[in-house]
C-alpha cells in the first residue's frame, strides 16, 4: 500500500517534532564528502522535504543547478521559501538528466517493493552517464531496534502521537494529530504511514547501477549502525 498525499502532508505539518533537524547533519556529511569529491553541475534532490537538505548543499558547494522535488505540496511550499527552485511532481513524469540525484533521509524507505524498482528505473533514465545516485536506507537494525514504539511529543499548538510496529519487512506507524485552530479548539487528523525495508542487493540489481560505495551511518550513538549511506553510478 503506498503513502498517500495526505499522510505526506500530516508528516510535513509535525517533521519538526520527531528530531529529524537534529540528526540530519550527521546524515548530510555523508553526503557532502562524497560531492566534494566530484563534479557536479547539476543535482535533483527526489522527496526534498522541507529543503533542509538542498539548502545546507547550496552553501557549501558551488553547483550550478539545485532543483528538489516532492509529492507533498507543503514540502514544496517550504523549499520554495528557502529560495530553492522545488515542484511538486514524480520523478518519472520530471524532464530532464542530472550529473546527480539524491534520495535524503528515508526517501527510499517509503516505496513498497514494486514502487520501488519503478523509481529507481526512473532514476537511472534522469541521470547522465557517469552519473552519481546518492541515497541511504535504514538498516534492519534501525527499523527493529529504534523505530518501533509509541513516541508521543507536544508544543503549545500540537500534540502528536505515534504508535509504531515493525514486521514482515514493514514498518507501519499511526500518527495522530491534534492542531489548535483560532477559537482555541483542537482539530483531529490521523493517518498510516507505511515505510519498508530493502536490502542493498535489491536496490543495485533494480537501478541497473554499479554500487561504488557504501558506509555505515549511526546517527543516535546506539550500539549498530541505523542506516547505510549508498552511492551508485551510471556506467
Amino acid at each position: 500500500m503506498a503513502n498517500t498525499t495526505d499522510s505526506l502532508d500530516l508528516y510535513a505539518k509535525v517533521e519538526d517534532l520527531l528530531g529529524v533537524k537534529e540528526a540530519a547533519p550527521r546524515l548530510y556529511a555523508h553526503y557532502l564528502l562524497f560531492l566534494n569529491s566530484v563534479d557536479c553541475s547539476t543535482l535533483l534532490d527526489v522527496g526534498c522535504g522541507s529543503g533542509d537538505f538542498l539548502f545546507q548543499m547550496q552553501k557549501a558547494l558551488e553547483i550550478d543547478t539545485l532543483k528538489g522535488i516532492d509529492l507533498s505540496p507543503v514540502m514544496v511550499e517550504n523549499t520554495q521559501k528557502k529560495g530553492i527552485d522545488a515542484a511538486c511532481i514524480d520523478l518519472c513524469h520530471f524532464e530532464g538528466r542530472f550529473d546527480v540525484i539524491t534520495a535524503v533521509f528515508d526517501m527510499l524507505n517509503y516505496l513498497n517493493p514494486s514502487a520501488l524498482e519503478h523509481f529507481l528505473g526512473c532514476v537511472y533514465e534522469h541521470l547522465h552517464a557517469g552519473g552519481f545516485f546518492l541515497c541511504d536506507i535504514n538498516t534492519r537494525y534501525g527499523f527493529e531496534q529504534v523505530a518501533v514504539g509509541s513516541y508521543i511529543v507536544d508544543d503549545e499548538d500540537r500534540f502528536l502521537a505515534i504508535d509504531s510496529d515493525f514486521e514482515k519487512d514493514q514498518y507501519i506507524s499511526e500518527f495522530t494529530l491534534f492542531e489548535k485552530e483560532n477559537d482555541g479548539c483542537f482539530r483531529k487528523s490521523q493517518e498510516t504511514i507505511r515505510q519498508y525495508y530493502h536490502p542493498i542487493e535489491k536496490i543495485v540489481r533494480s537501478s541497473g547501477l554499479k554500487l561504488v560505495e557504501k558506509s555505515e551511518v549511526n546517527l543516535y550513538d546506539l550500539d549498530d549502525a541505523d542506516k547505510h549511506f549508498l552511492v551508485l553510478q551510471k556506467i
